[in-house]
């Protein structure tokens, strides 16, 4: 198990555990499709490669619930989302 889930830090950055699972699952499926990792991790492992992009602020939930990345590390205030942020398939 990774040592990031053994803290409350990461539920706490992303607003929850039920959005951290969905955050988690949205992006896993964007890797799957062949997405680039948005962070230099020294693994294959997509679930360590997800939490680094959490933790690094690098991707979050928007206000609608979809994917979306940070361009500059850090989620965007709400009232900025024009169209809910990209889908899992343009991330």
């Amino acid at each position: 198990m990774l040592e990031e889930f053994k803290e409350d830090e990461i539920v706490r950055k992303v607003g929850g555990r039920f959005k951290l699972s969905t955050l988690i699952q949205k992006r896993m499926v964007a890797l799957n499709r062949n997405a680039q990792p948005l962070v230099d991790a020294p693994t294959k492992n997509l679930l360590e490669i997800v939490v680094r992009e959490i933790m690094e602020g690098k991707i979050y939930l928007d206000t609608s619930g979809n994917l979306a990345v940070a361009s500059d590390g850090s989620p965007k205030e709400a009232d900025e989302f024009d169209d809910g942020g990209p889908t899992a398939i343009d991330v």
